[in-house]
């Protein structure tokens, strides 16, 4: 573990606490973003030489995917030294000077923590597995065979199996929900917690802004490692693709546990040891999601923000959006969610949603100005300023292996993850010089940041005018949210804080819609966003995939 190799950064995070409420987010993946010394993978000094770009589009915070040292199985995902940077990434004078070059722009810089589980190859696990009784023989879910030599229970990994592995040292199965180099940690150990929460300080005491908890309500497991029951309604896609058995479990034991909430609120009393930084879980429950994100954000004293997978998948309809809306203000009291369309683990949404469209450019400005119009802060991923799609990838490509395990009726996450477009004419569109881990879609190229960046009425423009737009409107930053009535594929709320008021109609119909307004509902100025919606008296007239928001008297 390399301690305080360099200084720790100073930072000025505790003028605004609550700079996170209603922020920009925007997601970085490493691998993908860019590569500066020709291996073919992005490194932290590509994100550093392209921190002006992310300043342009205007966000507040950048989310670090891993970059922890890993043997990379699961490309980052399974950590071996929490507190170092892989040498693929570079190190952690790298990281440090990212944190200035983003801190000297009024960037914030939130990290990714996979703290569920780590590598096998991490020092504590390799101690674990050495004996029954050495220091940390607990700190991992360690349980005997059945009787007839059976796994435990009839718990599930994510990445497809049981979510138990033999180990032949112990003579004992270990517990992990995803890949078998994945074991997770025993979060019932109350030195796993302060090892844990030592992590966490360590980053905080480097200069990081908050941390992105992967996988936050799988930390705790049932003790009594009781079965999970059938799933006795059509299995939902929401935590895993429907070709993998594990939505056949209604997953009440093997996360989700009610101890994870004293926890998060250990974590979040660290937290307020330093004051301006936030946390963002995220949460894969299945039905439960928009429950459990409202019951770890609620009371202001666990997470600062949660975002499920809800909005990574669903419909392109006023209904669906409409529900999942409503279905967490209901649940949420004082809760803060963070919304997200896409993702490094999901097919980018410019293609789950292309076949609803006839105007795939006019349906990305729709649903950014939507998605940044809802109630919460917002999670952009690389590329989606740019409309990318999801890269349709041959199967010799893949190196996902939850890809490789399901294909062909689940290509995995590859497709989402391939690298960043800056130059449609230069090499492996001007990612790297070398051939990069992933392909670089010929398609991709042609909406490259060089096609875009002052290009009036690209995608790019858009996200950036969107941005700078909300940041100008104090109800879209951190003003309630209620829904009016409306009739067909029309979605109709409006947004207040104080005296800014904002009214917000989408049409998500491929026909024209008109929307009448209530009689308490008074506009004072339309905004111009480049849709084609109109007012005219009390009528909102709506063209097909159309867009009217507007500040209110």
């Amino acid at each position: 573990m390399n301690q305080h190799v360099t200084a720790p950064i100073k930072t000025d995070r505790a003028s605004n606490p609550d700079w996170w409420r209603g922020a920009v987010i925007y997601q970085v993946y490493p691998r993908s973003f860019q590569d500066t010394n020709g291996d073919g993978i992005g490194d932290l000094a590509g994100v550093t030489a392209r921190i002006d770009y992310l300043q342009e589009l205007g966000i507040d915070a950048i989310w670090l995917s891993p970059f922890f040292t890993s043997p990379m199985k699961d490309f980052g995902y399974d950590v071996s030294d929490y507190c170092d940077v892989d040498p693929i990434f570079g190190n952690l004078k790298d990281f440090d000077d990212l944190i200035a070059a983003a801190h000297a722009r009024g960037i914030k810089i939130i990290i990714d923590q996979v703290i569920s589980h780590t590598s096998d190859q991490h020092p504590w696990f390799k101690e674990s597995r050495s004996s029954k009784d050495n220091p940390k023989a607990d700190w991992y879910v360690w349980a005997e065979a059945a009787p007839d030599g059976t796994a435990p229970n009839n718990w599930l990994s994510v990445f497809g199996g049981p979510a138990w592995e033999w180990d032949s040292r112990r003579c004992q199965f270990f517990m992990h929900n995803f890949l078998a180099s994945q074991p997770d940690l025993n979060f019932h150990n109350p030195d796993v917690q302060d090892a844990l929460l030592g992590v966490l300080k360590f980053w905080l005491d480097r200069g990081v802004d908050g941390f992105r908890l992967d996988t936050v309500n799988y930390y705790f497991h049932d003790a009594k490692l009781r079965n999970n029951p059938a799933m006795r309604r059509k299995p939902s896609a929401n935590d895993a693709p429907l070709v993998n058995p594990y939505g056949r479990q209604k997953h009440l034991y093997d996360k989700t546990q009610p101890e994870n909430v004293a926890f998060l609120a250990r974590m979040r009393a660290l937290l307020n040891q330093y004051p301006g930084t936030t946390t963002i879980g995220e949460v894969g429950d299945g039905e439960r999601s928009l429950e459990t994100m409202a019951a770890y954000t609620a009371g202001g004293d666990k997470l600062h923000m949660c975002y499920t997978f809800d909005l990574l998948g669903g419909e392109y309809s006023r209904d669906f959006f409409e529900r999942t809306m409503k279905t967490f203000e209901a649940r949420a009291g004082d809760g803060w969610p963070c919304w997200a369309y896409s993702n490094h683990d999901v097919k980018r949404h410019a293609s789950r949603f292309l076949d609803k469209t006839q105007d795939p450019v006019r349906q990305a400005k729709l649903l950014a100005t939507l998605l940044m119009s809802l109630r919460g802060s917002v999670c952009l991923y690389e590329g989606e300023e740019l409309g990318l799609t999801e890269a349709d990838l041959a199967f010799e490509d893949l190196v996902d292996p939850y890809g490789i395990r399901f294909w062909p009726e689940f290509k995995g996450r590859d497709g989402c993850r391939t690298p960043m477009v800056w130059s449609a004419d230069a090499p492996f569109g001007g990612f790297s010089s070398a051939k990069p881990w992933l392909p670089v879609p010929d398609e991709h190229k042609t909406r490259a940041v060089d096609q875009q960046q002052g290009v009036p009425g690209s995608v790019f423009e858009h996200y950036r005018a969107m941005i700078a737009f909300r940041k100008t409107r104090p109800a879209l930053i951190s003003g309630s949210i209620s829904f009016l009535p409306t009739r067909g594929d029309l979605l109709a709320f409006v947004r207040q804080a104080g005296a800014s008021k904002m009214l917000v109609v989408v049409n998500f119909a491929q026909k024209r819609a008109r929307f009448t307004l209530p009689a308490d509902v008074k506009v004072a100025t339309a905004a111009d966003l480049g849709f084609g919606a109109s007012l005219k008296g009390d009528v909102i007239k709506l063209g097909p995939e159309d867009l009217f928001i507007a500040d209110l008297a």
